[in-house]
């Protein structure tokens, strides 16, 4: 069994999250309450009992789903399972470098958070909007975009699955682009709840910034592979890192390229870890036949632990 890691972006967060694993492990509470110190606030109990538009906060979300995912990550290692290769969806790629010990956990949640401010910064709010394409090829939806340009800048921002492309820019540019994908077959275009046109060029001031981010940050080779968003391949030095890093705001997410390079490394097995399920979906459409789990509670850990520890 050749296990992978692959861990969620934003939009997986929800109330809550991590809440029933806090109460049941040591090793989540560990990295729960190191959160709070770190970041010299009680962090937990606002993802725990929080209002819901105060999670959803990039500068709450981040550094949130990448303490569950870190905590979840930790755990699994320390009950005998451990990944050969990892990834993430945007932010993801950040609880990759983690669990890769690559970045260490006191220097990456600051790091998260200051990145979701500057991605907030970056464009106007309001301004810039997604929206998920089901069921269109990648070069149609190009085409539409194209022709959408005359709005203002709209592109694909993430190539996750067969079917399931998601397109990011300007507001007007974006309606567009959506109706046109509905005119040349899209079954459906579902606008994303989100505060920006990100994974696009109008978010390169932001990916400018995060670099003199990153520039203080240090970060080491990566004991495993860590597969890059913008290359979807290992990336190489650790100067390399810093720099797809800062690209990666800025440019499209090819997850479902990383899924495939993954799969010709030999893995057979992906476990999604951290709050959602939507990676787990997407594997699961770029090849059937592997296993692919999803861990976020204490009943999906048992069972994948009673499953693979077997």
């Amino acid at each position: 069994m050749k296990v992978a890691f692959i861990f969620p972006g934003q939009g997986a967060q929800y109330v809550g999250m991590g809440k029933d694993l806090y109460s049941h492990f040591d090793i989540i509470r560990k990295f729960f309450d190191k959160t709070n110190q770190i970041l010299k606030e009680e962090f937990v109990d606002l993802i725990f009992y929080g209002d819901e538009e105060d999670i959803k906060k990039t500068e709450n979300t981040q550094p949130g789903i990448l303490m569950v995912s870190t905590a979840i990550s930790e755990l699994l290692k320390n009950e005998g399972i451990y990944p050969v290769i990892t990834a993430g969806l945007s932010l993801g790629e950040y609880s990759a470098l983690v669990a890769a010990k690559s970045i260490s956990y006191e220097d990456a949640i600051p790091l998260v958070r200051k990145r979701g401010i500057l991605m907030n910064e970056a464009y106007p709010p309001g301004k810039g909007t997604m929206a998920a394409v089901l069921g269109l090829e990648a070069e149609k939806l190009l085409t539409c975009c194209k022709k959408a340009a005359e709005y203002g800048v709209v592109t694909i921002a993430n190539y996750n699955c067969p079917g399931q492309l998601v397109i990011s820019g300007q507001v007007e540019a974006v309606e567009a682009a959506s109706q046109l994908a509905k005119e040349a077959g899209a079954k459906r275009v579902i606008p994303l709840q989100v505060s920006g046109p990100f994974h696009t060029s109008l978010l390169q001031p932001a990916g400018e910034a995060l670099y003199e981010e990153l520039k203080k940050v240090s970060i080491k080779e990566p004991e495993i592979p860590v597969i890059s968003n913008v290359t979807a391949k290992p990336a190489g030095s650790c100067e390399e890192i810093r720099e797809l890093l800062a690209l990666q705001v800025s440019h499209p997410v090819l997850l479902e390229n990383s899924i495939r390079y993954m799969l010709s490394q030999g893995v057979d097995t992906f476990i999604e870890v951290g709050p959602g399920k939507a990676l787990t979906g997407f594997v699961q459409r770029i090849d059937k036949k592997v296993s692919v789990y999803n861990i976020n509670n204490v009943a999906s850990l048992e069972f994948v632990l009673n499953l693979l520890l077997l």
